[in-house]
């Protein structure tokens, strides 16, 4: 059994390795990658983290508190979520980095999209987290209490990791300007890429649309 300090500073620590998750870091590195201050940059990531934390603390605590059941292929399906939205989000660069040629001024900055990307990321992730805290903590309210500690942990360390990414790029973009450009495009295509063999790895080796669907919370 753990004590509530344990608990609290567990869920933080945690909250700070999940932001360091692969889909995690490719989704805020395709946002940073536009980005030119490292103000803006730490800022997507508490809107990520934000987005992902309500999202985990409302349908895991739901999960938590009614004791509900995920099946397997709507666990499948909202990881499979995560996937489309890295493509789209891969496109989104490169498209927009295609019509950049010839018009400098900076793009808008637009709070709902890091936002509604943490979201889709924490709707793939309560599950596993809800079951964990679960197995770990049986009492309700200090299961809530978790996931919430778990989500202050995952902006710190969302923001730690966008700061982190982008601190190189924009160094070197200054230097270069052309680099800034590439780096949009690197981040676009790496975006793309990922999403496909999550997507691949979903369908093929879990069997997302096969009869007897494998998921493992994670």
């Amino acid at each position: 059994m753990l004590s509530a300090f344990s608990a609290a500073v567990l869920g933080f620590l945690l909250g700070l390795r999940h932001a360091t998750d692969a889909d995690h870091v490719v989704a805020v590195t395709t946002i940073v990658a536009r980005e030119r201050t490292l103000r803006r940059a730490a800022w997507i990531g508490a809107l990520w983290g934000i987005g992902h934390t309500l999202t985990v603390f409302v349908v895991g605590g739901a999960i938590v508190a009614f004791r509900l059941v995920i099946p397997p292929r709507l666990g499948l399906a909202l990881e499979f979520g995560v996937a489309i939205m890295l493509i789209l989000l891969g496109f989104t660069n490169l498209r927009a980095e295609a019509g950049a040629h010839g018009h400098p001024h900076a793009h808008e900055f637009d709070h709902r999209r890091p936002i509604m990307i943490g979201t889709v990321h924490g709707l793939a992730g309560s599950a596993a987290v809800a079951i964990l805290v679960l197995a770990a903590i049986p009492q309700t309210l200090w299961a809530l209490a978790y996931l919430l500690v778990f989500g202050v942990g995952t902006i710190a360390g969302m923001m730690l990791v966008t700061v982190i990414i982008a601190a190189p790029a924009m160094y070197a973009s200054e230097r270069v300007a052309r680099l800034h450009g590439g780096i949009r495009l690197a981040a676009g295509a790496l975006s793309i890429v990922f999403g496909l063999l999550l997507a691949r790895g979903l369908i093929v080796d879990d069997g997302l649309l096969s009869a007897l669907p494998r998921w493992s919370p994670r």
